[in-house]
């Protein structure tokens, strides 16, 4: 097989066509140390491809050249073990010639060019723009690339030849012709644009492309080298749009209509934006989504029934809206929930309970310092000690009724006011825990209350806040020790808690103000947050806290199935309509005092 030959056959599998050709490598730039050479890897002299000769216009303004390319071996781009290097500082000269600077990282390529054995460099590029012209006399194809990106360089093994450096081009993708320019046969003089035409056909028939492609490349005029390059491009892009098929929820899916409809009562209920998935459900009132739910439930004749027998019907036939009902109580409370949250939750770490059972929480002390160890010496082993705190969930719960008549009536606005009180009711059961745990100062296991002066937390006595108060604050938490009294833990403050009484006092002593002298700047500035607690009784007590995630006081609980307020409901048995409960599964503890600061305070 010749090496034309060899070349038509690596085209058509791979879509690259080589060019074989000696690459000039400048001996004296040959840099062992840095492992460099420069060379050149294009030139514009003209190189005999496949039906045509072809010119790279190697200016500047021709060629988009990247920062740095990776250099590699024989166009192996399967593993990036096939990395040798890369090239960079890329220059024009006035001959005509593209040089780069090659960082060849393999030892064994390294030495095969330092030696003179490995000469060969081939580029990878992508033809843009192109013109086509025939020789006058000889009448050959020669085609001028006038705009090209390369994209790898290559090291391989070649013959000499003096005309031309070693190059690879890709398929032209995106294939310009100038205009004025002129489309001309691969093998001019040899066939008639009626043959041409034929084995266009031939070559669209056999790859399963059809006539369109054939007609658009025969009214273009494109030669049989451009209609193969197009047909494998065609190829290309077919086999990569594969059709695929996507497995997700299906916008007739029960489950999924159930949702958008939820999401749609909710958002009607409380003026709210929906999605656009349930936006088509906004026009739908209970009635309209009950005779929906019976009618997926197969129930005959529901295009026959009143709004009344609708609903009654749809609550006894179908859990669908039933389902729906609950579904969007729970897309008002939970809102309704969060917004209402105390800020106590904030000084707290949260955690989960598998069941009911007292939680008991292991603190662990120090270590201590690690012992000198002598020469022949054992490593002694170190003790800690530790303390346990415990607490349980308890459950909490409340009742509401959706009267039929406001069903029927499509009454959003008494269910909403219904789901946000009982949302708002489980935020404040929350919340008047933890207050309760606060000033309640619980006995902890080690027998001294929460705040104790034997605990090192509780001024001496009442002090109106300012920075001297502060200072002492920030100082006792700062001389915390660990469980064994010696190790300090030096607990930083993050938090000031304060009754609605305090707030200006603290907004005025947090605030950034520009001191007129060094003694009077606020040393506290930007480092503490101030949080209200309008449940806090005592109107001159107040606490400073650490960040609860790196030393905790209070902790609270949910039970892990059930996080937060649950919404079930079931038909109304006393009365008609549908009965909704609201059932919290909550619990909170004191589980250290070294996080922890409290001064009682005094009057204004």
């Amino acid at each position: 097989m010749t090496t034309m030959e060899l070349r038509r056959r690596h085209a058509r599998t791979t879509g690259i066509e080589i060019r074989r050709a000696r690459a000039t490598f400048e001996p004296s730039t040959l840099n062992r140390d840095a492992r460099t050479v420069e060379a050149v890897i294009a030139t514009d002299s003209p190189v005999p491809m496949p039906g045509r000769i072809e010119r790279l216009s190697i200016v500047p303004e021709a060629v988009a050249l990247p920062t740095r390319m990776p250099l590699i071996d024989a166009h192996n781009q399967g593993s990036i073990g096939n990395i040798l290097g890369y090239a960079d500082n890329f220059r024009f000269d006035a001959g005509g010639r593209l040089w780069a600077m090659l960082h060849i990282r393999d030892d064994h390529a390294f030495e095969l060019v330092a030696d003179g054995i490995l000469t060969g460099v081939s580029i990878g590029y992508r033809v843009q723009k192109f013109t086509d012209r025939r020789e006058a006399g000889t009448g050959q194809l020669v085609r001028t690339v006038t705009r090209f990106a390369i994209v790898e360089c290559s090291l391989v093994v070649v013959p000499a030849d003096e005309n031309a450096l070693i190059r690879s081009k890709t398929m032209e993708d995106d294939e310009v012709i100038e205009p004025g320019t002129e489309t001309i046969s691969e093998n001019p003089g040899n066939e008639t644009r009626a043959e041409v035409n034929a084995q266009i056909r031939s070559i669209a028939q056999s790859v399963g492309l059809g006539d369109d492609f054939a007609n658009r490349m025969i009214d273009e005029g494109r030669d049989l080298l451009h209609t193969r390059a197009a047909a494998f491009d065609a190829m290309q892009r077919r086999n990569v749009n594969i059709s695929t098929v996507r497995v997700g929820p299906s916008g007739d899916d029960p489950a999924v209509v159930h949702e958008r409809m939820a999401e749609a009562l909710a958002c009607r209920a409380t003026g709210t934006a929906p999605s656009d998935a349930a936006r088509p459900y906004m026009n739908m009132g209970f009635a309209d989504m009950a005779r929906l739910s019976l009618q997926r439930a197969g129930v005959p004749g529901v295009n026959m029934m009143g709004r009344e027998e609708l609903v009654t019907r749809a609550m006894h036939v179908t859990s669908d809206f039933a389902n729906l009902t609950t579904a969007t109580g729970n897309r008002i409370l939970m809102p309704a929930y969060t917004a209402a949250e105390s800020r106590l939750k904030r000084l707290a770490r949260q955690r989960t309970a598998d069941d009911f059972r007292p939680m008991s929480l292991l603190k662990l002390g120090e270590f201590g310092k690690l012992a000198k160890v002598t020469e022949a010496g054992e490593v002694k082993a170190l003790t800690t000690g530790e303390s346990v705190e415990g607490y349980s969930l308890d459950t909490f719960g409340g009742l509401f009724n959706l009267s039929r008549k406001a069903i029927i009536n499509d009454d959003l606005g008494a269910f909403a006011r219904w789901a946000e009180m009982m949302g708002r009711a489980a935020a404040e059961t929350e919340a008047d825990q933890l207050v309760a745990l606060l000033t309640g100062n619980p006995v902890l296991s080690d027998g001294v209350a929460l705040f104790h002066a034997s605990h090192g937390n509780l001024a001496a006595s009442g002090d109106v806040p300012d920075v001297d108060t502060l200072s002492a604050a920030r100082l006792a938490l700062r001389r915390q020790t660990g469980l064994d009294g010696v190790s300090p833990i030096s607990a930083t403050p993050k938090f000031v808690l304060a009754p609605p009484e305090l707030e200006t006092t603290f907004e005025k002593l947090l605030a950034e103000l520009a001191a007129a002298k060094v003694d009077d700047q606020n040393p506290f500035t930007g480092k503490l947050t101030l949080l209200v607690e309008p449940r806090l009784t005592d109107a001159a007590a107040w606490y400073v806290f650490a960040d609860p995630a790196i030393l905790p006081v209070l902790e609270y609980a949910y039970l892990s199935s059930a996080p937060g307020p649950q919404l079930a409901s079931r038909d109304g048995w006393e009365t008609l309509g549908r009965e909704f409960r609201v059932v919290l599964d909550f619990g909170a503890g004191a589980v250290d005092h070294r996080g922890a600061y409290r001064n009682p305070g005094d009057s204004l």
